[in-house]
């Protein structure tokens, strides 16, 4: 069985996907990029702001979801530039401490809206008590 997340603390999807969706053992985030929560405006002053509203994001999604990013397994990071990694690297590393979580980079050739920067997540679920 799955159960949708939703929280008003990120931006709203706009497609037809959801936030995130927990199953029996696990969160899964859909992909975020530095949209606002408010406004679903694009955060681009640097691409290190840009992974700041990112993880902004993802903090407020995981949280509805039970979770924080202690139990995240895994990050995808997609990047329009790779020549940006280490920006982008020093930025999530801020959010995230030992043991860190399996994680891979992809260079991409563009992402929705302009955003520089996608990162998604999957984090390890509460368990739960069965009913």
């Amino acid at each position: 069985m799955k159960r949708i997340v939703y929280t008003p603390n990120a931006p709203k999807a706009v497609g037809p996907y959801s936030q995130a969706v927990i199953t029996e053992n696990f969160v899964y985030t859909s992909g975020q990029v530095a949209l606002t929560p408010e406004g679903n405006l694009l955060r681009v002053a640097s691409i290190a702001d840009e992974v700041h509203q990112v993880m902004k994001n993802l903090a407020a999604i995981l949280q509805a979801g039970g979770v924080d990013f202690d139990a995240v397994v895994r990050t995808t990071i997609y990047v329009t530039d790779v020549s940006l990694y280490s920006e982008v690297n020093k930025a999530y590393g801020v959010y995230m401490k030992e043991p860190y979580p399996a994680r891979e980079t992809v260079g991409v050739k563009e992402l929705p809206l302009g955003a520089r920067v996608e990162i998604s997540m999957i984090a390890e679920a509460p368990m739960r008590k069965s009913s």
